[in-house]
């Protein structure tokens, strides 16, 4: 008696073991990048020379320019420089100034950031013909 008690408990220990689906979650896997890390000076390199396009359309400015402002770091002078030139060559005064209004929001708590961007850009801004959004009255909007 005992012993078809225990064959019938083994026999029902392994059907439910069975009838149970079996899920082991999946190992973590981390996919590192291997490639080249770009230095900062590369960086810039490649963000003039983007700007610096003489075919560049207007479409290509805007999406230049929501790529760099979706990186966590504000523009150096000469990738704006370059960008606001851009701006000139497809006779944009709009864009230009939104660049400018990025730049500020971008700069965020960092209030020396933007005064010394604006000083660093006034001879390009004079050169093109730019008004900053200070001089124009919109910073107070």
């Amino acid at each position: 008696m005992f012993r078809a008690v225990s064959r019938l408990s083994a026999t029902g220990v392994r059907s439910l073991a069975r009838s149970r689906p079996c899920y082991s979650a999946p190992l973590a896997s981390r996919c590192y990048s291997h490639g080249k890390v770009e230095t900062d000076e590369e960086f810039d390199a490649r963000w003039v020379t983007y700007f610096n396009k003489p075919d560049i359309d207007a479409w290509e400015l805007r999406k230049g320019m929501n790529t760099l402002i979706g990186y966590d770091l504000v523009p150096e002078a000469k990738i704006l420089d370059s960008a606001l030139r851009a701006c000139r060559r497809l006779n944009d005064l709009a864009s230009a100034i939104r660049i400018l209004e990025a730049v500020k929001d971008k700069a965020g708590p960092h209030k020396e950031i933007y005064p010394y961007l604006m000083q660093e850009l006034k001879p390009t801004l004079s050169e093109l013909g730019i008004s900053t959004p200070e001089e124009l009255g919109i910073d107070k909007l």
